[in-house]
């Protein structure tokens, strides 16, 4: 089946195509300049922007795989999490566009996409972990099955690539902060600074971003001349040692032998060259589905096809993957 999926939970307005494991089109309106002035996303500008561009990006995206909009087979789209008015835009033009041609839509929980977008290259079969990080969330999870997640812990506070992005916005560094701060950090010497590990010796899979900021910003005012690269680098290294060694006690703990990472973050490659060092059985993404994409709710999609389409499902900004959403969404 040729599925078209769209995703509009953030700042990013995107539309894919897949047929079974094959990418048809991957197209990725970026906001990043609308946003630049302000530091971040701004809610507002997101949902209009979206409205503006989605056409044409739709557009965009059949060209590229060659297709009629006739010869699509199902729409799914990303109900949730995400900005409540970004969502509507991309469910409510999904479920329009799947009724006007008579096709199932497929509701996607956009962790779902992340997660299947990490399966795509890899012969995975549960249980696996899948350690998903990016600037809304940082959790891990243990996958039983398809759509059976067991959260094993969250961030106390930040998520990982939040913290990138602010601690990014303490070097003076642009928008988004992420990718900035990677770049910085390649040039920088790792041990320069002695930050502090978070929850350092915890037993449980818990993730805590907050206060390795805070110390980044006491840092700077102590020393307001320190190398801004090695700064950055030494935070890197600290924020990935962590992500690192939560997920490596967990894989030991319940004897699961792969890690499936997902979400922006996994676009760092100092994060998978360390994970690989550390030999571990990580998985991650193609770099293009690594960040928030159509394609991916399209290759999610798949796993739902037997659920049927609900006409009525709404958008919803606040949406944990755990088992017990999964049998209250189904029943």
């Amino acid at each position: 089946m040729k599925i078209l999926g769209i995703d509009t939970s953030c700042d990013d307005t995107g539309i894919g195509i897949v047929e079974g494991s094959k990418i048809l089109a991957n197209i990725v309106a970026s906001q990043t300049a609308i946003h630049a002035d302000w530091g971040g996303v701004v809610p507002e500008k997101a949902s209009r922007e979206h409205l503006n561009v989605i056409d044409q990006v739709l557009e965009a995206a059949l060209t590229e795989a060659r297709l009629e909009l006739s010869q699509i087979d199902a729409v799914a789209a990303t109900y949730g999490p995400g900005l409540v008015g970004a969502l509507l835009v991309g469910l409510n033009y999904a479920k329009a566009l799947a009724w006007s041609l008579g096709k199932p839509f497929i509701e996607v929980h956009h962790l779902e996409g992340h997660i299947a977008s990490s399966l795509l290259a890899a012969e995975i079969k549960p249980p696996f972990l899948c350690l998903i990080a990016s600037g809304g969330h940082t959790s891990l999870f243990v996958v039983n099955a398809w759509g059976k997640y067991q959260e094993l812990g969250k961030t106390r506070d930040d998520a990982a690539g939040e913290a990138f992005d602010k601690v990014a916005r303490l070097l003076g560094l642009g928008f988004p902060g992420g990718p900035e701060l990677a770049n910085l950090a390649a040039a920088g010497d790792d041990s320069a600074f002695a930050l502090p590990v978070p929850l350092k010796g915890q037993k449980g899979f818990e993730f805590s971003f907050s206060g390795l900021k805070t110390a980044v910003s006491v840092l700077l005012q102590k020393q307001p001349d320190a190398k801004r690269a090695d700064v950055a680098a030494s935070f890197q290294r600290v924020v990935i040692e962590s992500l690192i060694d939560v997920s490596s006690r967990a894989a030991r703990a319940l004897e699961v032998e792969t890690i499936v990472v997902a979400g922006g973050v996994a676009a760092n490659k100092s994060l998978r060259q360390a994970f690989k060092k550390a030999g571990l059985n990580a998985h991650f993404p193609p770099f293009a589905l690594a960040t928030d994409n159509g394609a991916m709710i399209a290759l999610a999609a798949q796993y739902k096809l037997t659920e049927g389409s609900n006409w009525l499902r709404d958008a919803q900004p606040y949406l944990p993957l755990d088992a017990s959403l999964r049998s209250s969404a189904s029943s």
